[in-house]
């Protein structure tokens, strides 16, 4: 099994990062060393450019660029030897990943005297793991955890296995696929089977309209809207399934709380990224009206990227307490 490099990583939780900040564990801080990248992954040097601040950058207009960046950074700094995607799938952002699994882990250190649980015996549900596998990669190599992946799109499931197999990670990380694409949990989790967290990544757009509409603007406010160039028309790729869906994000995270008090007993924190600000007060009011005992919205950033997740749990102080003594001893 890989191993990652060896670098300071304290076990207990820290405080949450100040706004505009990523989280204090989070190993993206300040900017990219590009030579040891390169030194590490010597394919990324044809794609380093110099931006307009002089800096050493990639051209994040090129998907090609941007797949090659996210190989050498799972590399460097998480011990993968071995990723690829599919052609127009999902290449996410690794810091804001990594800092939604950071944040969770502190959550889980709320409930165990500060100090973050660690190992295999944390069992985490990756709702649209998607092509990329990028939750459960970093998840285990910064703590240990085990993951089951899940996705409706088998195409997606196959990379995923395919990165967890040349990784050497089998018995880390297990992939399911959902049969209902309308589910969310139900026909996934097994009767009597627990999960200490829940994650996911929702789709943001209700339609492929509006998530084509949605790059455009993008583009354009980062200025790279050259009718010269050829530019990709969905900014990291992504396929239906990881950039929309009927209702949108709202009403996804709708459907997935609705679907959580059926599995109250069965998971202790649920959470979910919350792109949409405007989306919070229907969530929370939602969860508000399904008894959910404690709710926990978390801001994020990266850059001028503003992000968030909101996680919740229907298990009381008690409750939580005798789970986690019966789990993680």
């Amino acid at each position: 099994m890989p191993q990652p490099p060896k670098r300071p990583h304290p076990a207990t939780a820290k405080p949450p990062a100040a706004k505009g900040q990523l989280h204090p564990r989070n190993r993206h801080q300040g900017r990219y060393d590009f030579p040891k990248l390169i030194q590490g992954s010597p394919e990324l040097a044809r794609f380093v450019i110099t931006n307009p601040y002089g800096k050493e950058s990639i051209d994040f207009a090129d998907p090609e660029a941007v797949k090659v960046f996210n190989r050498a950074l799972l590399r460097q700094f998480y011990g993968i030897r071995h990723w690829d995607i599919p052609a127009g799938y999902l290449c996410p952002p690794i810091p804001g990943r990594a800092d939604y699994l950071h944040g969770l882990a502190d959550l889980l250190a709320d409930g165990n005297g500060g100090q973050v649980p660690r190992g295999k015996g944390i069992q985490a549900l990756d709702i649209g793991v998607g092509a990329n596998c990028i939750y459960p990669l970093i998840g285990h190599s910064e703590y240990g955890w085990h993951f089951t992946g899940a996705d409706i799109d088998g195409t997606a499931l196959g990379s995923a296995r395919a990165i967890v197999q040349s990784n050497q990670l089998d018995s880390a990380i297990d992939l399911r696929q959902q049969a209902q694409p309308k589910n969310i949990f139900k026909g996934l989790i097994a009767p009597g089977e627990r999960f200490d967290l829940t994650l996911c990544n929702p789709p943001f757009h209700s339609s492929l309209e509006e998530a084509t509409r949605g790059s455009q603007r993008k583009w354009k406010n980062l200025g790279k809207l050259d009718p010269k160039r050829k530019l990709p028309v969905l900014n990291f790729g992504g396929q239906g399934a990881e950039l929309w869906c009927e209702g949108g994000e709202a009403g996804f995270l709708q459907r997935m709380v609705d679907e959580s008090v059926q599995f109250k007993e069965q998971v202790l924190w649920f959470s979910s990224l919350v792109s949409k600000g405007g989306n919070l007060p229907g969530m929370e009011a939602r969860l508000r009206r399904s008894d959910a005992v404690e709710i926990r919205t978390r801001e994020m950033a990266q850059g001028q990227k503003q992000s968030r997740f909101v996680a919740w749990t229907f298990l009381d102080a008690a409750r939580r307490e005798a789970w986690r003594k019966e789990r993680w001893g």
